[in-house]
């Protein structure tokens, strides 16, 4: 024992420095950069991505979740990785696709009436307004399955999904029209249009199609709307990425393709693979089509309706001048109209060029009727060079371009170079080259696809990250790198692995344009932002059966869950609406019941609702799955499921035994706890806190608090009187507990007003 005693006051002392020449001494940035090995430029870079502790981001980027079929939501520069938006697939932390109301969204996006339990989304698009980023709403689509999905940047959360009604993939979307009266989506591999329809591979040419939907979108809803949404037929071509016109390219679109040889593979039958046959030719197609011009025809009724959607067929399209074709580099992968609006450029993959396409150019040939051929569906080919403005040499394997805020800079990716270019559209000239780690997809930069690009970085989507981070298996993380843009040479600043799925392709826009809620209106059904028919306030809860129909009407506060006890019997269907009552920020409480395979997650003010079926007799606890308070254990429940016919045979609940002492200490605890308030709400009420929206709502949050006192009092002093010491400990232990919450939220507010300068009232 006296070895033991010995060591651990000699490990004291070494810990604490006391009479040690090792006592720990500070570091100077000469030290930490010798022993990590840093440059100068290392010190550079890390000053510009730094954000320190309590600070935020200028920009926040929305990056496609790949194959997790999720929306990814980090900051830049920190690259601070904020948020999964859960969109196409379930997500257990959200409670997405485990509570109804997001079983509703999800059920939007069936195919066939089957659910698609995964995707694969890529192209994400921030809603606009007069071609600006508004940051109202988000689009994105699933090109696995094809579908698109509607995010409301109020709150983040994902309201619709639907599923394209003639399409059997997509990825030329999400894009959006300059003022989002459209959001774009192309098909992608070329199928028959009618559902449940075979034709054999031999019928490709003639019964195989692809196509251009344009999603009508209300704003106000907040909504796709289907009925009010049309197609524009297109040859099996293989279209891809889509862009919307600007200013006076408003109104129409742009579509290149792959794969317009129209090749079918087989290996199977000795012929040579898609890849051959899908590249042979030197180019491939842009379409350039009239939306406004298409919507009209369709309005007036000139549309066919397949599978009971609105398609303007090609032959229509051709004869009203809706559609044309400009031959472009093969294999692209990617269509980028200009902030001004009057250039097109398009890469393609196995070209060393970009080509740069003129809106005027383009649009004199359609005046002047100056086409060089029609392809084999009759659409009128306007020939390269009258639509060039220029070509210009990057380098191997470009893809997709993103714009600056200085006129006529470009960013360029080149796959097979692993580099980014930059360059000037307008002159024709590389400006700049820089390295990336490894094989560089999409690139972005700060609202480049708006009027309005911001500059100042550029973010390259890598597909591959090979040397760059701690190995974690064969499966390695994707690489998003971040690339100061600001001077004329860019500058790489930082890798952020991405463990998500395959991120396609990101945007960002100015943090200050988002305006997302803290708090919904209590009784909100997020999903639809109508109130929940569910929801209850304090003190309405209760628990109706009618036939073998169980249903709850709960409340969620810190820290119970009241109901505490639900009573079920075998065979019931059991479904539980909880309310959560909180005002403070950032107050989630989340549910579930023990293996019944549900879960919620419930912000301030939101009401759920979870349903399952009592199918297994036992007892089943429930309770809260967010950390929220220090008695977040305590907050719990027990779900009992009976059997038919069961009856009680004790009357009473089983109990501990409290004294009159255990009464008098814990009156002692409450006196003791409240002069800690009485010196919080001194300090609060003595600074101008009405200034601060947030500490204003905290304030009103512990007096909610501190407002339940009054009635567990009134319990505790009845029960005192009657000698009944259980019940007089425990409701005053409930005083105590309201009090800490609110003690929880006071100092919470003290701390906030410290640090962001809180003035004394004089």
């Amino acid at each position: 024992m006296k070895s033991l005693a010995v060591k651990t006051l000699a490990i004291a002392v070494l810990l604490a420095g006391v009479g040690s020449e090792a006592a720990w001494a500070a570091e100077s940035l000469q030290d930490v950069m010798k022993r990590r090995g840093l440059s100068q430029q290392d010190l550079m870079a890390a000053a510009k991505t730094y954000t320190p502790s309590g600070k935020r981001d200028e920009f926040l980027a929305f990056s496609s979740g790949g194959q997790s079929g999720q929306v990814l939501v980090y900051g830049i520069p920190s690259m601070r990785i904020l948020k999964y938006i859960a969109v196409f697939t379930p997500e257990p932390w959200q409670g997405y696709g485990y509570d109804e109301e997001s079983k509703a969204v999800l059920k939007g996006g069936q195919i066939d009436g089957k659910d698609i339990t995964w995707g694969d989304s890529h192209h994400p698009a921030i809603s606009e307004t007069q071609g600006q980023y508004d940051g109202q709403f988000l689009f994105i689509n699933d090109k696995a399955n094809p579908r698109l999905a509607v995010i409301d940047l109020r709150d983040f959360e994902t309201k619709q999904i639907v599923a394209n009604p003639i399409y059997k993939s997509d990825h030329g979307g999400a894009a959006v029209t300059s003022n989002t009266e459209y959001v774009l989506e192309a098909a992608q591999y070329a199928t028959p249009l009618e559902n449940r329809k075979f034709y054999p591979l031999e019928d490709f040419n003639e019964k195989y199609r692809g196509g251009m939907t344009y999603w009508k979108f209300d704003r106000q809803a907040g909504r796709l709307v289907p009925e009010q949404s049309f197609s524009v037929e297109l040859p099996p071509y293989g279209q891809d990425v889509t862009d919307a016109g600007k200013g006076p390219s408003d109104g129409w679109s742009f579509t290149n393709s792959f794969c317009s040889e129209r090749y079918v593979g087989g290996i199977e039958q000795g012929r040579p693979p898609f890849e051959a046959g899908c590249s042979a030719k030197d180019t491939d197609y842009l379409h350039v089509i009239n939306w406004r011009k298409a919507a009209e025809l369709v309005a007036q009724g000139k549309a066919k309706k397949i599978n009971g959607h609105n398609m303007l067929m090609m032959e229509t399209a051709v004869k009203e001048g809706v559609l044309f074709l400009v031959p472009e580099p093969k294999s692209p992968h990617g269509v980028d109209v200009t902030p001004d609006g009057k250039y097109i450029i398009v890469s393609g993959k196995l070209d060393t060029h970009v080509s740069v396409f003129s809106f005027d150019k383009i649009q004199a040939a359609i005046k002047a009727g100056k086409f060089e051929s029609k392809d084999p569906y009759g659409i009128p080919v306007i020939g390269m060079q009258d639509a060039l403005h220029a070509q210009v040499q990057l380098g191997l394997g470009p893809l997709h371009t993103q714009y600056d805020v200085k006129q006529c800079v470009a960013y360029t990716s080149l796959y097979v170079d692993s580099q980014v270019a930059k360059w000037d559209y307008c002159e024709g000239k590389v400006l700049d080259k820089i390295a990336v780690h490894y094989n560089i997809g999409h690139l972005m930069t700060m609202e480049g696809d708006s009027v309005n690009p911001k500059g100042r970085y550029l973010v390259a989507l890598n597909k591959l990250s090979i040397d760059r981070f701690n190995p974690v298996g064969p499966l390695h993380p994707q690489n998003h790198q971040l690339i100061d843009i600001s001077n004329d040479k860019m500058q790489l600043l930082y890798d952020m692995p991405l463990p998500l799925g395959e991120p396609h392709y990101a945007v960002a826009i100015e943090a200050a344009k988002l305006k997302p809620g803290v708090r919904y209106k209590v009784g909100t059904n997020s999903r639809t932002d109508a109130q929940h028919p569910g929801r209850v306030r304090a003190g309405e809860e209760r628990t109706e059966r009618k036939g073998n129909k169980v249903t709850v009407y709960g409340t969620l506060i810190r820290s119970h869950i009241t109901p505490e006890i639900i009573e079920a019997e075998i065979g019931d269907e059991v479904t539980i609406n909880l309310t959560n009552l909180e005002r403070a920020e950032d107050e989630t409480h989340g549910f579930t019941v023990s293996t019944y395979n549900v879960h919620a997650s419930v912000e301030p003010g939101k009401t759920v609702s979870v349903k399952f079926k009592a199918d297994k007799e036992g007892v089943y606890p429930y309770y809260c799955t967010e950390f929220c308070s220090a008695l977040h254990l305590e907050m719990q429940g027990y779900l009992l499921v009976k059997p038919k016919g069961w009856k009680a045979t004790k009357k009473e609940i089983a109990k501990a035994a409290y004294t009159q002492a255990d009464y008098q200490a814990t009156l002692k605890t409450i006196v003791d706890t409240q002069a800690v308030i009485d010196s919080v709400v001194a300090f609060i009420t003595s600074t101008n806190y009405k200034d601060f929206p947030d500490v204003v709502n905290m304030v009103e949050d512990a007096t909610d608090q501190l407002g339940k006192i009054p009635d567990a009092k009134s319990r505790h002093e009845a029960a005192a009187a009657k000698q009944d010491w259980e019940h007089a400990n425990l409701w005053a232990e409930q005083v105590y507990q309201y009090q800490v919450k609110a003690a929880d939220i006071g100092l919470r507010a003290k701390t906030y007003l410290e640090q962001n300068g809180a003035k004394k009232l004089k």
